[in-house]
């Protein structure tokens, strides 16, 4: 079940309330109790993490594009074997 946010029209009062996706909209607000209540666009609480998901289990090879890898490529430098800087 999805959490609405709520505002007063009339006095400002927020809240959140847990209900059913086919339940009617709450119309009348607890705090000043004036029929002025209205439901609140926000955003969605939920996050596509972990295994399962296009980006690291569709692609293969050199074509993932991991999180960890912050220059787009899959390679990584190694340090030149004779100390010199580069």
């Amino acid at each position: 079940m999805p959490i609405y946010e709520y505002q007063c029209k009339a006095c400002g009062h927020r809240l959140e309330k847990l209900q059913k996706l086919s339940a009617a909209p709450l119309t009348d607000c607890p705090a000043c109790k004036a029929p002025e209540l209205g439901r609140l666009v926000s955003a969605a609480g939920f996050r596509l993490a972990g295994g399962g998901w296009y980006e690291t289990d569709f692609k293969s090879g050199s074509k993932k594009n991991l999180a960890g890898d912050s220059a787009g490529g899959s390679e990584s430098k190694a340090p030149a074997k004779d100390g010199a800087a580069a």
